[in-house]
């Protein structure tokens, strides 16, 4: 069997808070992103998607604990130390996308320094010229305008700003591309650019993408794999084209997000995600779910990537 890029087993996330109160941001993820792959991560705003991320790259703030197990080649994220994540895994084993991008790019210098700086630090190209060439030429990967090159991060429009993020990322080739919201401040031929651009960087067969996104449409076009989150855990875990087509999702949260779609039902899931630090003890979707019955109140157990007492047959899902 192909040895997965990325291997995640059991990772959880808390965060300590003042008085002992704790936020289950992150609970028992397992999935793997295949050579070649890219598995999609979706969910609300606030499901602990980005700190899944961030966990990933030791980025987390130091009242957060992680446990569990991902696993890059032999690296063991979770236990690497810092040096070890800054001149290893950072940029050469995977490369970031950040939420962002204007957060990460360093406000005094222009983008095409920070470009060669990369250039230099990621590949063997040698030579002011041939590195001038090779910054410009991962800025055209991302659709960045030669003309801003020599722009500052506050010069620059969120879209802006996202695509010199993406070219950054780009840049050093890594197994593994972590793209966090990619597509955030850009138009949608923009986001066919980038999301054709990430799909081309796996496509070799060596690499793996992560791209966590709330653009379904953007998810559609670019994923093999669907992991739907939901108030810090994953609920579901199915191939992209039976997810997005037939026989369509089996869990009653996935299948409400796409029915709330403009170009499907748009039709909104009633109420709101639960408090991740006042999760319920059974399953954390019930009180939004019109097919919760008493059995809801024990948190179901994952089978066969579903998380869900009542999930929808092939039977329903036709209907």
């Amino acid at each position: 069997m192909t040895t997965p890029v990325l291997s995640v087993r059991g990772l959880s996330v808390r965060f300590l808070m003042p008085g002992g109160r704790r936020i289950a941001a992150v609970t028992d993820a397992h999935f793997d992103v295949a050579p070649g792959e890219c598995l999609a991560l979706i969910g609300e705003s606030g499901c602990g998607k980005s700190v899944l991320a961030s966990a990933l790259l030791g980025l987390l703030p130091a009242n957060a604990q992680a446990a569990g197990r991902a696993v890059v080649g032999d690296l063991d994220l979770l236990t690497a130390d810092e040096r070890t994540l800054a001149r290893t895994v950072r940029g050469r084993l995977i490369g970031l996308i950040p939420q962002s991008p204007a957060a990460h790019l360093t406000p005094v210098r222009t983008v095409r320094s920070q470009l060669e700086e990369t250039v230099r630090a990621l590949t063997d190209t040698a030579g002011r010229a041939a590195v001038r060439r090779a910054a410009e030429a991962a800025a055209e990967r991302a659709a960045f305008p030669t003309g801003h090159l020599d722009h500052h991060p506050h010069e620059l429009s969120g879209g802006l700003a996202q695509r010199a993020a993406t070219a950054l990322a780009l840049v050093g080739d890594a197994p593994l591309l972590l793209a966090d919201e990619p597509t955030t401040g850009l138009d949608r031929d923009l986001v066919d650019h980038t999301v054709d651009e990430l799909r081309r960087h796996v496509d070799t067969g060596s690499r793996g993408l992560l791209v966590i996104t709330h653009d379904l449409a953007a998810a559609e076009r670019i994923a093999d794999r669907v992991a739907v989150m939901y108030a810090g855990r994953i609920v579901e875990l199915t191939d992209a084209e039976a997810f997005f087509g037939t026989p369509g999702p089996r869990h009653p949260y996935s299948r409400g997000l796409l029915q709330a779609l403009p170009d499907r039902a748009f039709t909104p899931i009633p109420g709101m995600p639960p408090e991740l630090g006042a999760l319920p003890d059974g399953c954390a979707f019930a009180p939004r779910c019109a097919r919760t019955t008493a059995t809801c109140t024990a948190l179901p157990r994952p089978t066969d990537g579903l998380a869900c007492h009542h999930p929808h047959v092939t039977e329903d899902l036709r209907a």
